[in-house]
């Protein structure tokens, strides 16, 4: 996704993007703010832990910026348990596996699952393992995702394929607990979209992590203006390259699940204001000084 943007701005504008691949958003956001790379992305639980000023993002030298939105993760727990519908059917010493140790999701899904229970027993299984470990009896519960709350990936159609797959919904009273905690945001899907589970609820409300791009509170106001009026230009022509990135023909979907309480670079905001998009919602960082560059 990020080289097919790299490359739309970098072949229609004067401005050079080099798409590297990523660390992690926690390393992302370190990257940043040392001014190793110039933007890139965050999601949502890194952006509520460094508006709460809380480590290791506490200090920061720079404030980061937010400047648009690339893409969101519906992230739900699965398993090949007969009759379980629910993340309360995990049981005391279920062997649960909130994505694997060190993830960028773990932190967040486990924070989730404290909702419901502390007494799981925390596996650690890859992704294209799962299906495997829950014939094998080793694993309980898994997790999965959607792609921006549409399109399964390669590793999931795989779990599908090997275990009679049952998607567990959250309750509605933790639904609502979640939703009202800022770090978390909460997505309900149609789940009718989606074939070959051995059971779906019809709607599943489930956390999701929201990713948008990021710069340094310094970072160059006619740049980033060029960048972003570049690629509004070309998102229409984003999706012949990947399905990915379809959602950005559509104009809200680049302050979708904007950030609350952090701010705007004001090439952004100014940007948005232009195009009908801003918010009162929304903050807008310290004006910048256009630069001649």
């Amino acid at each position: 996704m990020s080289q097919v943007i790299a490359s739309a701005v970098s072949q229609n504008s004067k401005i050079s993007v080099d798409a590297r691949p990523s660390q992690g958003t926690n390393r992302n956001v370190s990257e940043v703010i040392n001014g190793k790379t110039e933007i890139a992305y965050i999601q949502n639980w890194t952006a509520n832990k460094i508006r709460q000023n809380e480590k290791p993002f506490n200090n920061l030298k720079y404030q980061p910026h937010q400047v648009f939105h690339l893409y969101d993760l519906a992230w739900f727990l699965a398993t090949a348990n007969n009759g379980w519908k629910s993340v309360k059917d995990i049981k005391v010493n279920s062997n649960v596996s909130p994505t694997p140790n060190g993830s960028g999701t773990a932190e967040m899904l486990e924070h989730a699952l404290s909702f419901v229970s502390d007494d799981y027993k925390r596996s650690s299984v890859s992704y294209g393992d799962q299906a495997s470990a829950m014939s094998e009896g080793r694993l309980d519960v898994g997790a999965a995702t959607y792609v921006n709350l549409s399109t399964e990936p390669g590793w999931l159609q795989q779990m599908k394929s090997t275990v009679n797959l049952r998607v567990l919904n959250w309750p509605k009273k933790t639904v609502e607990k979640l939703e009202a905690d800022p770090a978390i945001v909460i997505s309900d899907i149609d789940m009718s979209q989606f074939d070959n589970y051995a059971y779906k609820p019809k709607t599943l409300s489930t956390p999701t992590l929201a990713y948008n791009f990021i710069v340094r509170e310094d970072h160059d106001y006619d740049t980033l203006y060029s960048f972003l009026e570049t690629l509004w230009t070309q998102r229409k022509k984003l999706q012949k390259q990947t399905k990915l990135l379809t959602p950005m023909a559509t104009r809200d979907a680049w302050v979708k699940n904007a950030y609350a309480d952090f701010p705007f670079h004001p090439a952004a905001a100014d940007f948005y204001e232009e195009k009908g998009l801003w918010s009162k919602e929304f903050e807008r960082g310290k004006t910048n000084k256009k630069s001649s560059q």
